[in-house]
């Protein structure tokens, strides 16, 4: 009886579950194994899940683009490269095919990059202001700057949701601000023009850069950066909402106060 557990327990299961980059995948065992000397073929042939990083819920993690993997995974499925129009990360897309081991895949990403990065050498060479602003994206966290006959008028609303507890002591204060997550409403393409690679996409992925979307949110949760970099591609705050509520941390009214409040603000460039 004793074996035949310690057996099991040296095995995989038929459906394994994934952390990768804090995005949740499951899948069956046989998936991972479909591509021989490739990266998870690796891990889920020649090791055993006692080897393997696990999560707090028993999810083999993986420190990787979670956004990403959904690709890598679908190539592991069927051996097929389909990527959605617009799509604008094969770059990074040939990356975590290199860092998966899937030799093929990446020999087909790598004529569609190389295309990609010689158009725009040459927007570089033909656009002195254009190259100059793509210097200076360099040491910038966020998104290379276009010329200004290249920027178009928009507005892009980013919205947060945030609480803090005010004591007894209304001196006192705790978590002041905590700021659960930053959305951005708007339409596609500003939004990726603005945030870059700072943008989470995951909620509405594949979305055409002419049509517009209220499910992003980016990857950090500073207000002032968001602002920071709205304001470095021409945008100006136009208008702002903000609401609130009041609500004790229990039934007892001489304890603490916790507020919470959704606010909103809209940037418009002209």
């Amino acid at each position: 009886m004793d074996k035949s557990r310690a057996d099991a327990s040296q095995r995989f299961p038929e459906i394994i579950e994934l952390n990768v980059g804090g995005q949740v995948y499951v899948t069956r065992h046989s998936t991972l194994l479909s591509v021989p000397n490739s990266l998870p073929w690796t891990m889920f042939s020649q090791k055993k899940p006692a080897e393997l990083t696990t999560d707090s819920k028993g999810r083999y993690f993986l420190d990787r683009d979670g956004f990403l993997f959904r690709y890598i995974l679908d190539y592991l499925r069927d051996q097929a490269l389909v990527l959605p129009d617009y799509f604008k990360e094969k770059a990074s897309l040939l990356k975590e095919a290199e860092y998966f081991q899937l030799q093929e895949l990446a020999k087909r990403l790598r004529p569609a990059v190389s295309k990609e990065n010689s158009i725009s050498e040459e927007v570089c060479q033909s656009d002195p202001e254009e190259a100059a602003l793509a210097g200076t994206s360099i040491t910038s966290t966020g998104p290379r700057s276009p010329s200004l006959e290249a920027r178009k008028f928009g507005y892009i609303t980013i919205g947060y949701r945030g609480s803090y507890t005010i004591g007894r002591d209304i001196q006192q204060d705790a978590k002041f601000r905590r700021v659960a997550r930053i959305t951005v409403c708007g339409k596609t393409s500003l939004a990726k023009e603005v945030f870059g690679e700072t943008l989470n996409e995951s909620r509405d992925p594949d979305r055409p850069p002419e049509r517009y979307t209220s499910r992003y949110y980016l990857k950090y949760n500073f207000l002032e950066q968001a602002f920071d970099m709205l304001a470095e591609v021409g945008f100006h705050m136009v208008a702002c909402s903000s609401t609130g509520t009041c609500a004790y941390s229990s039934n007892d009214p001489n304890e603490d106060k916790i507020w919470t409040s959704y606010t909103e603000y809209v940037f418009c460039r002209e």
